[in-house]
This record gives C-alpha cells, sequence and structure tokens, in this order.
C-alpha cells in the first residue's frame, strides 16, 4: 500500500510519511474545530445538523491539512494536491469565449489552463530530463506530460517509465518530411518545449507551432563551439583543443538553424590545464543539472504563464 502511494505521489519514504501526518493530524484539527463550531448554533434537528456539520467540515479540511503541512514541510505538496482535487471537481476551470483564446505579446503568455505542461525531447540516458523531472515533482502550476525520443533503447524512455510519464516515440520521416508530430503535442496540450540531450535538428513545422516556446541547453558558451555535430563530446573536443580557459553552458531559444536562438542563460566554469574530456564533461554536467531546471522555471513565471 505505501509503496503504490509512493509510486502515485512520487515520493520518497520520509516525504510519505510527512504526508500522512499531515493528513492525521489535519482531519482530527478539522473535526476538533467542526465540533466546536457546531456549539454556536442552535439546531434541534438531527439530520439537518448532521447535513450543516458535513458542510462545515468540508469546508474547514483543507485550511486545516494546509495550516498542519507548514511545520511539517508539506505545503507544496498539498497546494498541488488541493488544485488537482479542485479540477476533478470542475471548480476553477476557465471557459473560452467563442471558442477561442486571445494571443499575447509574448506567445508564452497564451496559455490554456492554469497548469503549463512541458514535453522533454531527449535521445539518450535523460540525466538532464530526471533533474527536470524531480525540479518540478510536486510542482502544481508546472508538469512534465510528456517524453518525446527518438531512440527505442534510450534510458530516458525508462526514466518515463518510472516516473509513469507518458512517452511519443518518433521517426525521422514524419518528423522531418511529415507534419514533425505537432498534431501530437498539441494533443497532450503542450505549452513549452525543452530539448534535454536531443540529437535531431527542430523542424519548421514545431518552431512554427511552438514560437518562443522551445528552449535548449548546450554545453558550451555560445556563440563559440555551436552549430551541426557540436554536441556532447565533441564539443568539449574542440574547447581543449583551443585550450580555453573557460567553458560552461548556454540555455537559448530555439529557432530555424543550430545553436542559434536568443540567449536566455548561460554559467561559467573553469577550464583546468590537465582537464580531460571526462573531467571537463563532469563539471559542464553539474552545471546543467544546477541550473536548467531552475532556469525552466524562472522562464515560465516570468513569462506570464
Amino acid at each position: 500500500m505505501f509503496q503504490r502511494l509512493q509510486k502515485r505521489w512520487k515520493v520518497n519514504g520520509l516525504q510519505l510519511l510527512l504526508i500522512l501526518c499531515t493528513f492525521a493530524i489535519g482531519g482530527s484539527l478539522t473535526g476538533y474545530a467542526g465540533r466546536k463550531l457546531m456549539d454556536i448554533f442552535f439546531i434541534d434537528s438531527n439530520w439537518l445538523w448532521i447535513i450543516v456539520y458535513i458542510l462545515l467540515i468540508t469546508l474547514l479540511w483543507p485550511l486545516s491539512v494546509l495550516l498542519v503541512s507548514i511545520p511539517f514541510g508539506q505545503y507544496r505538496f498539498f497546494t498541488g494536491y488541493l488544485k488537482k482535487m479542485g479540477k476533478r471537481l470542475g471548480i476553477g476551470k476557465r471557459q473560452e469565449v467563442g471558442g477561442s483564446r486571445k494571443s499575447a505579446t509574448n506567445p508564452l503568455t497564451t496559455h490554456h489552463s492554469p497548469l503549463t505542461r512541458i514535453a522533454i525531447f531527449a535521445s539518450g540516458a535523460g540525466s538532464n530530463a530526471q533533474k527536470i523531472i524531480d525540479h518540478f515533482r510536486n510542482s502544481a502550476i508546472i508538469k512534465i506530460s510528456l517524453i518525446v525520443c527518438n531512440k527505442a533503447g534510450a534510458g530516458v524512455i525508462n526514466i518515463a517509465a518510472k516516473e509513469d510519464i507518458p512517452v511519443l516515440l518518433i521517426e525521422k520521416e514524419k518528423f522531418f518530411r511529415g507534419d514533425a508530430y505537432v498534431d501530437e503535442l498539441k494533443e497532450n496540450k503542450i505549452d513549452l518545449i525543452v530539448l534535454a540531450g536531443f540529437l535531431w535538428k527542430i523542424p519548421l513545422a514545431i518552431i512554427k507551432a511552438f514560437p518562443n516556446r522551445i528552449v535548449n541547453i548546450h554545453p558550451a558558451l555560445l556563440p563559440k563551439y555551436g552549430g551541426k555535430g557540436m554536441y556532447g563530446n565533441f564539443v568539449h573536443e574542440a574547447v581543449l583543443n583551443a585550450k580555453e580557459k573557460e567553458s560552461g553552458i548556454t540555455i537559448h531559444y530555439v529557432d530555424e538553424h543550430y545553436d542559434n536562438g536568443d540567449m536566455i542563460f548561460q554559467a561559467k566554469c573553469e577550464v583546468a590545464e590537465d582537464d580531460t574530456l571526462e573531467t571537463l564533461a563532469q563539471r559542464i554536467h553539474k552545471l546543467e543539472h544546477e541550473y536548467y531546471p531552475k532556469v525552466i522555471e524562472d522562464l515560465i513565471k516570468k513569462s506570464g504563464f
């Protein structure tokens, strides 16, 4: 039972214990507060008393668990949990007028619900994808809704299975000469595309469908060491051969050219004289894991999602 709850809520053992304690104490607090408040009312009819009491504890319970969740450090989980309950009950849904949405100047501000849905495009092991998933695991406003991958045996597919995230496995013909899976992305209500070690060039069809809503991370300080074929160790090898004193990461928007979109963020690190491909790659990975999820979150918040 507890393992099922851990998997369903995507939490570790300690967090599950704190969540269950919050539920228990919050429920007890709700009952106590409800009985105290009912003493104020003078209701003779038993059935009316029961109805009023049920309505009262229904209103008190969310407030109680949120209050208890603060000292237990689970406020973020419970705000997300209560919002999901509200959506299931049809509370707080936005209504569209005339079946259309109005577009703002910044395309990132065009959004159909309070929840921002991200599709992660990845081709390899998925270490950056895992860090992004972990970062947004309990977010009430941002959800990793889809993993898009072009390799059937890629490690990121195993991560998606473990995290219970749908996978869209794509093939070249449709991606480059068909509709580029735009329909599938729209069916999944994707708002933002995040490239995390995705080795295929993004076709124009997707760029047009998601203008300024595709971001990528590059393992060097662009505009240096970018372009076709510059990924992974090829980048680090070029940096070492040029005897650069520093390298780093660049997070940028994606356009129709390799590594050419507007820059969003850069972080730097030293290149030591005795660095190898492996040691430099480790340092760059550390920067990627530290900054990419945070920059994505900041971008979404600042862009009005």
